[in-house]
């Protein structure tokens, strides 16, 4: 059996290699970096690289499982995988942790005015009767529950919230006081100050967000996407901080990424921009790592795959 790399794993090399002997492990750079030899004969592709793509697949005939070193899948040949049996899997559950802080890092940065406080600062101006809010006792909404928003809803109840979900069916989900399905989503925006999108990119969730959910949440709203950007169209986006249809909204994930110095965004005072930066961790590697030993063990024992294994025709 090979399994091809798709970056380079410092440390991480030695203890693959250690610990699947019997595995013929190639290490690469990058799709470029991997040899004709090596594309043609390997069985499993893993870590991530953001090219890759069919044209590459197609020269992979015995390619089996690819083992993605990132939660979305949404850049991926989706229909090829399928069509083809590959299997996938994902990193999810990794990335929660420090999306989870960035979600939080968000909200206090905000209900506590640190942006004022930064202002005062370069102005030279110390104003002690500045005052900000508590979260304790307000309502977070997430759109999504699945591992991003189950991590930070933990968070959420230790600082007194109270937490709303939405997810397709509207099935409970620990540690949520709250879950409704989807097709509810516009009859209860209204009810949360913070609205948080978790969401994957799916053919449901393109453009979910349309200008009246904007409408029909509270003018004090702050809104958090660490999501995908393809939730709402940018415009959209844009005329609702425009038009004060809420208060603010620190936004990490774009329709068209990279951000372009043109986007009107960066004109507007309600919202914070970060880029795409919020599943960046140093940990990542090596914890995603021990995901794929897990996996590769147990097809080793053909048992099958037993953790994050994603279905690319939902793509999650």
């Amino acid at each position: 059996m090979k399994a091809v790399s798709l970056m380079r794993m410092g440390d991480l090399e030695k203890e693959l290699t250690e610990t699947f002997p019997n595995v013929d492990f190639v290490f690469s750079t990058g799709l470029s970096d991997i040899a004709e030899d090596d594309r043609r004969t390997l069985d499993i592709l893993f870590g991530y690289d953001g090219n890759l793509d069919e044209s590459f697949l197609e020269k992979c005939p015995n390619l089996t499982w690819i083992a993605w070193y990132a939660t979305g899948v949404n850049k991926l040949p989706l229909n090829y995988i399928s069509k083809n049996k590959i299997k996938l899997t994902n990193g999810k559950g990794v990335h929660a942790k420090q999306m989870s802080e960035f979600i939080f890092a968000y909200i206090l940065d905000n209900y506590k005015k640190m942006r004022t406080s930064y202002i005062n600062q370069k102005n030279k101006y110390y104003d002690s009767t500045l005052t900000g809010s508590r979260v304790s006792g307000e309502k977070i909404l997430f759109l999504g529950t699945g591992s991003i928003a189950q991590y930070t809803a933990r968070i959420a109840n230790i600082m007194g919230m109270e937490v709303l979900g939405i997810n397709t069916t509207g099935h409970a989900v620990e540690g949520f006081d709250k879950t409704y399905a989807i097709n509810e989503m516009k009859a209860i925006l209204h009810d949360a100050n913070i609205i948080v999108n978790t969401l994957p990119e799916t053919k449901e969730t393109v453009h979910l967000l349309e200008r009246k959910h904007f409408e029909h949440m509270s003018s004090e709203a702050l809104f958090i996407n660490v999501g995908r950007g393809t939730i709402v169209e940018e415009d959209i986006l844009i005329e609702a901080l425009q038009k004060n249809l809420i208060r603010h909204a620190y936004i990490d994930v774009f329709e068209h990424e990279p951000l372009q110095p043109s986007s009107e965004l960066y004109n507007l005072d309600n919202i914070t921009i970060t880029a795409h930066i919020t599943g960046n961790g140093a940990e990542n590697k090596s914890e995603v790592t021990q995901i794929f030993k897990k996996n590769l063990e147990s097809i080793l024992n053909n048992r099958g795959l037993i953790e994050n294994e994603v279905d690319p025709v939902n793509g999650y």
